[in-house]
């Protein structure tokens, strides 16, 4: 099993990722990547750890693989790849939304229905099977950019203009294909292995040179980051940013200089109806979603957490108005955490014997989650009000014997030393308030796409039929001389 010093060795390659006009090329030593880097070596770790629990024969490769890139052939099967993510999720508390974990799931359903990937000018269903079987066997952190850039919202990439905006095909050549253009959000790319490139939004038939799906590692030549502006390298220490400091998965803009290619790594090539297939018919999309709502899990009963010992410290626990807060936000957590538990008790294997967590639960909670977040967010900063203002400017004011005196007696709370509150409420600040906090605000709001596009899933796979046969029978239960 992959462990973590073999996961940083991996990335220390070469790569072309730009932070404020630089170009990093050792992600491993950079401030604004090591951090993340640490924390997913951390995560290798666990999962090497046969305490862990989160490896299992795999059938594919004959031997030993993290559960978490697993295909479930059993209900049992699919307890045993939630709990696996479970505990990654716990150990992040779910700060960390694109862990190899995420695309790893997409891909098990690529590879659960490699004839998903045959159409009558390719047959690719190999290289699927074979991508997938290589990500068993060396543990992959694969990423993924599959959104277009925004360049506009309301037209597909063929009425833009200019050549190949969005990532599309440049040229076919006997060994493989050209690529040229740029795709986002590439999240934690930059400390990946490789990542996976397509387009989950919706395409036209004009728009045939962008309906593509290929992995190519991060140092290929020609592949460029642009980073979004890193929050681990600006955080002052893990007192004052302990979120900022370990978790900061930075985002990047993906661009494709005439990229080379390989065949063998091409999963779709030039086939509009392919790529809404690769998501849709194979149980991808419901894999990796999945896998994103257990980890958003984790993260709302953390935030639950806080809120609690919050209250807890600023004495104000057992007042009603306060309790009612509390009880709104155990009930929206649990709402999250009852839709992953009643997915998986629905679940049902597909006629390729893979088990899929029902949809319908699935869909509705990630249907509601651009609003659940924030209304968490909103109560946390009601029951911190200004006390997450009335911190010092950071823990050197703890450190100075000049300033020490003044912040043991006027920034405590009964029963709570002052380096302890303000500890408490620097985390708080780092949840609701700080720029890594902002960025996990608009994550959350826009992790499905925008809200029409959840709720449009949660519409078409809760099952209307039933509900209206139900309606209509009631209905033709009686008429206009039907009396009382």
């Amino acid at each position: 099993m992959r462990k973590g010093a073999d996961y940083l060795s991996a990335i220390g390659d070469e790569r072309e990722v730009y932070v404020d006009g630089e170009c990093v090329r050792n992600v491993v030593e950079h401030p604004a990547f090591a951090p993340i880097a640490r924390t997913v070596s951390e995560l290798y770790d666990i999962a090497a750890d046969p305490a862990s629990g989160m490896t299992a024969y795999a059938r594919e490769t004959g031997g030993l693989a993290n559960i978490v890139y697993s295909m479930p052939q059993s209900h049992e099967q699919l307890v045993a790849r939630r709990k696996a993510i479970e505990t990654w999720a716990r150990h992040s508390h779910g700060w960390v939304g694109r862990g190899p974990d995420h695309v790893g799931s997409f891909l098990a359903g690529f590879a659960a229905h490699p004839e998903a990937f045959r159409s009558e000018e390719h047959d690719f269903s190999g290289n699927v099977t074979r991508y997938y079987e290589r990500l068993l066997r060396d543990s992959l952190y694969v990423s993924y950019a599959i959104i277009p850039p925004q360049v506009s919202r309301i037209t597909t990439a063929h009425a833009w203009e200019g050549d190949l905006i969005q990532v599309g095909v440049a040229e076919e050549r006997e060994d493989g294909i050209v690529v040229r253009g740029a795709q986002m959000l590439a999240t934690a790319a930059a400390v990946a292995d490789e990542i996976f490139v397509s387009c989950i939004k919706p395409l036209t038939p004009e728009d045939r040179d962008f309906a593509i799906s290929f992995v190519v590692p991060i140092s290929t030549p020609g592949l460029k980051l642009y980073c979004r502006r890193p929050y681990a390298s600006s955080a002052t220490s893990h007192y004052d940013y302990p979120l900022s400091s370990r978790y900061d998965e930075t985002d990047a803009l993906v661009v494709f200089a005439d990229v080379f290619v390989p065949w063998e790594r091409v999963f779709v090539c030039r086939d509009v109806d392919g790529l809404r297939r690769q998501f849709f018919a194979t149980g991808a999309h419901i894999l990796g979603n999945s896998q994103a709502q257990i980890r958003f899990a984790a993260k709302l009963r953390f935030l639950a957490g806080i809120a609690r010992k919050v209250a807890q410290a600023t004495g104000v626990e057992r007042i009603p108005g306060v309790q009612e807060k509390l009880g709104e936000l155990a009930a929206l957590v649990s709402l999250v955490e009852s839709a992953v538990l009643a997915a998986e008790y629905g679940a049902q294997p597909d006629d390729a014997g893979l088990w899929l967590p029902q949809p319908r639960s699935l869909y509705g909670a990630m249907a509601m989650q651009s609003e659940l977040y924030p209304r968490v967010l909103a109560i946390l900063r009601e029951l911190t009000g200004g006390g997450v203002l009335q911190v010092p400017s950071s823990v050197a004011e703890l450190r100075n014997p000049a300033t020490r005196p003044d912040m043991d007696r006027y920034v405590q709370s009964p029963g709570v030393p002052a380096q302890e509150r303000v500890k408490l409420f620097k985390l708080a600040w780092d949840a609701i308030g700080s720029e890594f906090a902002g960025r996990h605000h608009q994550y959350e709001m826009f992790y499905a796409g925008a809200p029409y596009v959840a709720k449009g899933y949660a519409y078409r796979n809760f099952g209307y039929e039933e509900s209206l046969a139900e309606v209509e029978g009631f209905l033709a239960s009686y008429g206009l001389d039907d009396g009382w």
